[in-house]
């Protein structure tokens, strides 16, 4: 979440007792699912999603439920640390019905 209010955005944080619930009301496919879901401007973004990455995804505007970063990739938003070398990760973009594309590499 410092990642994002770093960008600029504004975080409304909530904990709830059923995560999973959340995720599949607003459709986050279980094999994407991560630590965090958030709700920006009609997207869903799951895990741990570039602030930049998110930032393109509102300007271009596709036809997508989301995107996600499944797991928690070293090195991605969050999970920088220097004892641990960042490894290449992929954020996806998903659709209502279940189909899924790499949407930026990182």
């Amino acid at each position: 979440m410092d990642h994002l209010r770093k960008h600029g955005f504004t975080i409304d944080a909530r904990d709830v007792v059923d995560v999973d619930a959340v995720k599949r009301k607003h459709g986050v496919p279980a094999a994407l699912h991560s630590c965090h879901t958030a709700l920006v401007d009609g997207y869903v973004i799951e895990g741990h999603v570039p602030a930049d990455v998110i930032d393109q995804l509102l300007r271009e505007r596709p036809k997508v439920v989301g995107l996600a970063v499944p797991g928690m990739p070293p090195g991605s938003p969050g999970m920088e640390s220097p004892s641990q070398k960042a490894q290449p990760y992929d954020v996806i973009a998903f659709d209502g019905r279940g189909s899924t594309r790499v949407y930026a590499r990182r």
